[in-house]
């Protein structure tokens, strides 16, 4: 979503060990004032950042939606039409081989 999750939970990017361990130049200039401003400034920013990866993650799945739809062929039935029925893996009769029909009789609906 472009968005770290622990940016997102947190509400800042995370510090690994090793930038405290060697003093990196990212932590030697904080200052406890800045270090304050800088907190401030990224719990105001927090919720617009959520607020945009919710937008982004409804997005996507409008799009997954969309894809899905496309590719999905309902059917609809009336009363009176005839059907066939899967006959699934599980409910079939042991010792079965694979050339018996896939689907059971006809069926009024």
């Amino acid at each position: 979503m472009g968005e770290t999750t622990f940016s997102l939970v947190y509400g800042a990017e995370a510090l690994i060990p090793v930038e405290i361990g060697e003093l990196s130049t990212r932590y030697n200039q904080a200052t406890k004032e800045s270090n304050e401003e800088e907190i401030q400034i990224n719990i105001d920013l927090l919720e617009e950042r959520k607020e945009t990866a919710l937008i982004r993650m409804v997005a996507q799945k409008q799009i997954i939606k969309r894809y899905y739809n496309r590719k999905a062929h309902l059917r609809y039935f009336k009363i009176g039409d005839y059907v066939l029925k899967k006959d699934f893996q599980s409910t079939k009769a042991t010792n079965i081989g694979k050339l018996n029909p896939n689907w059971k009789g006809l069926y009024k609906v």
